[in-house]
């Protein structure tokens, strides 16, 4: 155990140390790489544009925003300055210094009126003008409109450093309101900052502009896959063993450059290595968001579950009893991220419909990795695993008929999650990798039961390689062949989610690269667009319904509560003056229902084919 822990800080020091050199040339302004063909060089810059990009969010009337600076070189001041357009004059609103190990300028705005919208500048200097809108609280849209990323590669074997113009006037074009980046916007392992600043001069036109969610994923982190295990440090190959593989300070510059402009984490307490935290909620135009972090606390399964393939986290035995890897003690979300989720799931202040942001969705999402013969029976880097996190992620999100938007699985699916049967629980909407380095196939050996008429055979209800309930709608698998880079082959893309506060619907979209998405003839992939309704999000087959509640207000918010054991089945904003709650049979509930809170008991004894009521709430 001795040698084992010099050896681990012996690795550490070497990692602190290569990061310290970077910092060090950062700060004489010169660029710590080769030259000529490395995409990730620093350029060097004039005075005049050494602010690279900046990213926002507003919630509960307080602006967030980061700037993002290249290397600030010695005897230049490091103060940097926010400042709002206010009846034709810029007038300071707040200053920072900027952040050294990263070159970050977090700013924080309180009683800020999101009411309309302001433009902005971040200022540096006499000479250094950054320009950008915060905009208006769309409170006042029917529709909100959420534009989703993730694995945003420039590898050269997997389309390199190809533009992202197409992305940048597509979003301009749907004027999206809500940027959501899910994870691996950077895939250097030892050079964040370059690579950050590389996906600022790409995406920083639409970025500065937009409340955006940017999630750090395992790339972004400095590492091929990610256990982060409340903050340990990793000591094997691929951090199978869980933790993490770079330094601490290193991950707390990442996050920092990608999640400071987030609202604040709700349970702030840092984790090991003085690594923070960010999970949180994002309400914005009546739509609230649920930002998670399904890495940071989840268990490494190197030494604790039996190896059943060449690595770790890969089983290979299509035999293997998938009881025996849901191993007692394994976390995923971990029980601060579930505590909040029961009360995010019970406020529904100024708040219509409920939306989970998180890295990867709660399945094992893909039967083929890497090529096309390499079939993989199940994948512990996905959220599949463990199997009992899994079900207690998905019964907390179901309570508010949440729906899930995430990443990182680099194959666009549509999942509806089960966990006692068959679509009881949420829909998840994974979206396509920008770039897509490892493609990824969802191709079961048997078809799917229950299939929409028509729809291919490995929809419909499957079990997952953990023997978790799902049904598919959709997956955009590559072709089997792709040719070389050219991206659509290779099914790469991105999504849009369409948020109907009105009608409740949710609309998934999901597009190929280089298509204009308003053209007459634009096609998406097959399976795409897709609708369901909030309410699709927590309803169980084998439900019944209660007895129609008539209210004197319009979308007042309702809970079912069981009688017997007092635990809250759910609680959601219904829809009009009318609403019949879905519920198990052979049971008696409690209904609690108010117009922003349930804070009134309008029912005791409340079973499946009772009685309608008339309830008066004002």
């Amino acid at each position: 155990m001795k040698l084992r822990r010099l050896l681990t800080l012996s690795c550490a020091a070497l990692l602190l140390a290569a990061a310290t050199t970077a910092v060090d040339a950062q700060k004489k302004g010169k660029p710590n790489q080769k030259k000529g063909r490395d995409l990730l060089a620093i350029p060097e810059v004039e005075a005049k544009d050494i602010i690279c990009f900046a990213l926002y969010t507003v919630h509960d009337g307080t602006l967030k925003l980061t700037a993002q600076l290249y290397p600030i070189p010695e005897g230049m001041t490091r103060e940097v300055r926010l400042e709002i357009e206010r009846d034709g004059n810029w007038v300071e609103v707040d200053r920072t210094e900027a952040i050294e190990r990263g070159w970050t300028a977090p700013f924080r705005v309180e009683n800020w009126d999101d009411s309309r919208a302001h433009r902005y500048r971040v200022a540096h200097g006499t000479e250094a003008f950054y320009e950008g809108i915060v905009r208006k609280n769309p409170v006042d849209k029917d529709e909100i409109i959420v534009a989703g990323f993730t694995g945003n590669s420039i590898n050269p074997a997997h389309g390199g450093d190809i533009s992202r113009e197409d992305i940048i006037e597509n979003v301009k074009k749907i004027d999206a309101d809500v940027l959501f980046f899910s994870g691996d916007q950077v895939y250097n392992h030892q050079r964040h900052y370059a690579a950050w600043l590389k996906f600022g001069r790409d995406f920083g036109e639409i970025i500065k502009d937009r409340p955006t969610v940017s999630l750090p994923d395992d790339h972004d982190a400095g590492q091929p896959n990610l256990w982060g295990e409340s903050g340990k440090v990793s000591t094997l190959p691929g951090a199978s063993d869980g933790g993490y593989i770079q330094p601490g300070d290193y991950v707390q510059e990442v996050e920092r450059a990608q999640t400071s402009h987030l609202p604040d984490p709700v349970d702030p307490g840092k984790i090991g290595q003085g690594i923070g935290v960010y999970f949180t909620n994002l309400n914005w135009g009546n739509v609230d968001f649920a930002i998670l972090e399904d890495r940071k606390f989840k268990t490494g399964p190197a030494g604790r579950v039996p190896k059943q393939g060449p690595r770790p986290d890969h089983i290979l035995n299509p035999d293997y009893d998938p009881a025996s890897v849901d191993i007692e003690g394994a976390v995923l979300l971990g029980e601060r991220q579930l505590a909040f989720l029961d009360q995010w799931t019970q406020d529904w202040s100024d708040a219509d419909m409920k939306v989970a942001l998180s890295a990867t969705i709660f399945c094992g999402g893909a039967h083929i990795h890497g090529s096309a013969n390499g079939r993989l029976h199940a994948d512990m880097d996905s959220n599949g695993w463990p199997q009992s996190g899994r079900n207690r992620a998905l019964a907390a999100l179901r309570k508010g008929y949440a729906f899930h938007l995430a990443g990182d699985q680099h194959l666009a699916t549509i999942f509806h999650h089960g966990i006692d049967e068959y679509r009881d629980a949420i829909w998840s909407f994974c979206v396509p990798s920008i770039a897509n380095l490892y493609l990824r196939w969802w191709e079961p050996l048997e078809p799917g039961a229950n299939r929409e008429p028509g729809a291919p055979e490995y929809t419909g209800d499957h079990l997952d390689g953990f023997a978790n309930k799902v049904t598919n709608y959709a997956a955009a698998n590559p072709e089997k062949q792709p040719a070389g880079n050219l991206l659509n082959t290779r099914a790469a893309g991105w999504g849009i989610v369409r948020l109907n506060t009105k009608t409740r619907e949710i609309t998934m979209e999901c597009w190929p690269r280089n298509v204009d998405v308003t053209g007459p003839d634009a096609e998406q992939y097959p399976g795409w667009p897709l609708t369901i309704s909030q309410f699709d999000n927590y309803a169980p087959p084998s439900w019944g319904k209660l007895g129609e509640l008539t209210f004197d207000v319009e979308d007042p918010v309702v809970q079912l509560i069981d009688a017997e054991s007092d635990e809250i089945l759910y609680t959601v904003r219904a829809k009009g003056k009318t609403f019949t709650p879905g519920a198990p049979k052979g049971k008696t509930f409690v209904v609690k229902a108010g117009k922003d809170s349930p804070d009134t008991v309008v029912a005791e004894d409340a079973k499946v084919g009772g009685d309608s009521r008339q309830v008066q709430l004002n």
